[in-house]
């Protein structure tokens, strides 16, 4: 069952942008990272934790097996995207790979799980490695579970 609810666009011009085409080109448009046709992407929609709003954001595409990891890095900042705590609260969550919108379900991946998934992820965006650096922080990595 995909999530219902009123959707509230991201307060960024270039997510509200990029989710807008990629929604409506069925995933064949703006399926990577800006400027960037090497780093696609998928859009993940979560209720917020606070509105209980449905929230949309584009996050690299890292697939294993049919699940996906979503890495919460926010570039490296000190804090976690806001996306993040939405995860926590509600982790019953919508992925659109291209023209497929499915149900998952979102843990935070631990220990070897982690590891195994964090390298899965600098592979396909090597960035994620100096995000972690310039953070104290370690950057919590989603394992996403059909469900």
């Amino acid at each position: 069952m995909t999530l219902t609810g009123d959707y509230e666009p991201s307060p960024s011009e270039w997510v509200r942008n990029q989710v807008e085409e990629f929604e409506a080109s069925d995933g064949q448009r703006a399926n990577t990272l800006p400027d960037h046709p090497e780093w696609p992407i998928v859009v993940i929609t979560s209720r917020g934790h606070r509105s209980g709003k449905l929230r949309k954001n584009p996050v690299m595409r890292v697939e294993h097996d049919g699940a996906y990891a979503a890495v919460a890095s926010k570039g490296g900042h000190p804090e976690h995207p806001e996306w993040f705590h939405n995860f926590v609260a509600h982790p019953e969550v919508d992925l659109q790979d291209g023209a497929e919108k499915h149900p998952y379900r979102a843990r935070i991946a631990e220990g070897e799980e982690r590891a195994v998934w964090w390298e899965r992820a600098v592979a396909v965006y090597a960035p994620y490695a100096e995000y972690q650096e310039k953070t104290d922080r370690e950057i919590p990595v989603f394992v996403l579970e059909r469900s």
